[in-house]
């Protein structure tokens, strides 16, 4: 026994049987705008994850976690991790970057925001009135 799907036989939505019967494009109609409304939702689930994985991949991350001492080996150490947690010396806190190469750090004792230079195993923060923190990377 064959089975009929055309227009008067449908199994995936059987209310799509009766509409079908009254009107054989009305079946075609409803079929093209169910699959328009699957496609937009998995455009847009695409484009989500494609924002979210643009926004776990900056590369200014990359380039500051890891441990910094500032001048002789005696210095504090500063350690950013990938999580936007920053240690300096014993003093926790949070850093976010902003636009033009700007880092804001944030601690319990207030916040600094910097222009960040990054080259080789050196790391340059200047401060909005000029102050200049050098750093070398740990190894």
């Amino acid at each position: 026994m064959a089975h009929d799907i055309g227009p008067g036989h449908c199994t995936w939505l059987p209310h799509v049987n009766l509409l079908a019967q009254k009107n054989p494009l009305r079946i075609l109609s409803l079929m093209d705008s169910h699959l328009l409304r699957q496609t937009v939702r998995l455009l847009m689930i695409a484009f989500a994850t494609l924002l979210y994985a643009i926004a776990g991949c900056d590369r200014r991350d990359a380039g500051i976690v890891g441990k910094w001492r500032s001048g002789d080996s005696n210095a504090m150490v500063w350690e950013f991790a990938k999580d936007g947690s920053v240690l300096m010396g014993s003093a926790k806190g949070r850093y976010s970057f902003g636009d033009r190469n700007r880092v804001k750090i944030e601690t319990p004792l207030g916040t600094s925001l910097y222009q960040l230079e990054l080259a080789d195993n050196r790391m340059l923060l200047t401060n909005p009135t000029g102050s200049k923190l050098e750093f070398t990377r740990m190894k």
